[in-house]
């Protein structure tokens, strides 16, 4: 199975069960690193459809974040209340690390009332010339 390409199709993967959430989140992170830059709108622009509210947030929240960082305009679907958490959420679940991940959260995980380590989107870099660029799939 290819890396997911599309904020939607992380959605898609976990409703229809082919993938968990988070491994479909780390490997669109992979797939956003090997885009070109032409390819970054497409891959965000599309709503996907609704899984439950922790995980509807984080997607918006997700899409803006990479849109603020490639200084793209945010989807208009980022902005739906549906987007946005009532009640915080910490990653992790520890009370040691909530101060930690308050300050350390980027902004468009803060807004929703996610609060994620300032690691928790990295991801290793492939070298570029071990790169496929048509099937953004690493050479071996």
């Amino acid at each position: 199975m290819l890396r997911p390409r599309s904020i939607k199709e992380i959605a898609e993967r976990k409703k229809a069960g082919t993938q968990s959430f988070d491994a479909a989140v780390r490997e669109f992170i992979d797939t956003w690193q090997l885009m070109h830059s032409e390819a970054w709108l497409s891959a965000i622009e599309d709503e996907p459809p609704p899984i439950d509210p922790l995980r509807d947030s984080y997607l918006g929240a997700l899409a803006e974040h990479l849109a603020l960082s490639e200084k793209l305009q945010a989807p208009a679907w980022t902005e739906h209340s549906s987007r946005f958490l009532s009640e915080p959420y910490f990653a992790g679940g520890l009370e040691s690390l909530k101060a930690t991940l308050l300050v350390e959260s980027p902004l468009a995980f803060r807004r929703r009332l996610i609060f994620i380590s300032a690691n928790a989107l990295s991801r290793p870099h492939q070298p570029e010339e071990l790169i496929d660029t048509n099937g953004l799939q690493p050479i071996n």
